[in-house]
């Protein structure tokens, strides 16, 4: 486990705290997230403008059914992208490091089409066409009026859980089958949470899956001296288990 106790700002430069670092990418990517989402459309508007959003469809979308009870796996995907990091973080530095790193270059990936792509769905029933009244739809109704049906293409529910899922299957503890089971099954409600929400089209979780596919061999397979240094922080870790 590592010691944060003796953490201060100035020791990010020193190896033992220099990956905290990468936590810098979080609060520029909201920013960046929550300008395309409410900032340029608001630009565009003081310029007596819109901005031209592309409906995201496709036939498959119509036979999917609104399902409420994917409300719970797809809130759970906050805590599971933020268990990770602090798991991570707490003890196997390598894992945070390349962890990290994936959600780095998806996320910015992601904000870059969302920003030459403006993009939305057009998915999402109203309280009538459900025909239902329990908590689980109120829920659904509250996600509904918070979050924009804006830039969702490809989605970042399916890239964030896919990290998850990779990050545990480079871990020495969380690569045991039975973590990595109920990891690899949480990853997959999550994603199907989207298009049962009608959050998301097929379209988008696909596109979400291409993202990862193209990225997932730069981070993890990748030869670059990054990976050395990863082996040397895990050789240290092991060290300090013994």
């Amino acid at each position: 486990m590592v010691d944060y106790r003796n953490f201060r700002f100035h020791k990010l430069k020193t190896p033992e705290y220099s990956h905290l670092k990468l936590l810098v990418f979080w609060p520029i990517y909201f920013l960046a997230f929550m300008f395309l989402e409410r900032g340029l459309p608001w630009i565009a508007g003081l310029f007596g403008k819109e901005i031209t959003y592309y409906p995201i469809w496709c036939s498959f979308d119509d036979l999917i059914p609104f399902c409420e009870w994917f409300i719970i796996p797809y809130y759970i995907w906050f805590v599971f992208l933020a268990g990770m990091l602090l798991y991570s973080m707490l003890f196997e530095v390598p894992v945070f490091r390349k962890y990290m790193w994936f959600i780095i270059i998806t996320y910015s990936i992601t904000c870059v089409i969302y920003a030459v792509f403006p993009n939305m769905q057009e998915l999402r029933p109203t309280a009538a066409e459900i025909g239902r009244d329990n908590i689980l739809v109120d829920v659904a109704m509250f996600l509904y009026d918070f979050d924009t049906n804006t830039n969702v293409c490809p989605s970042l529910h399916v890239i964030g859980s896919f990290a998850v899922f990779f990050a545990a299957c480079h871990s020495k503890r969380l690569s045991k089958w039975y973590w990595i089971v109920p990891i690899g099954l949480l990853t997959v409600l999550i994603s199907f949470s989207t298009v049962f929400l009608k959050q998301h089209s097929i379209i988008d979780v696909l596109a979400g899956l291409a993202v990862c596919a193209v990225v997932y061999p730069f981070v993890y397979h990748g030869k670059t001296h990054r990976k050395k240094k990863d082996k040397s922080e895990a050789r240290s870790e092991e060290i300090k288990d013994s």
